[in-house]
């Protein structure tokens, strides 16, 4: 999986919607340049800060 994905992409790979992963983004001051959000940026944050992902979401953590 690439690690720049578009917010519909990385939304649906960890189980959020799609606007709340924009939010998300915007509050924790994560760039979304030209369309694209680092994955790796947001999982990391997202697990510093708590979020328990679904068990659908292993893939796109993992890689």
């Amino acid at each position: 999986m690439a690690n720049h994905l578009t917010p519909d992409e990385l939304a649906d790979a960890i189980g959020m919607r799609r606007d709340r992963l924009v939010r998300y983004c915007l509050l924790q001051s994560i760039p979304i340049y030209q369309g694209r959000v680092d994955k790796s940026l947001v999982i990391t944050s997202l697990l510093e800060t708590g979020h328990r992902f679904p068990d659908e979401a292993a893939e796109a953590i993992a890689a």
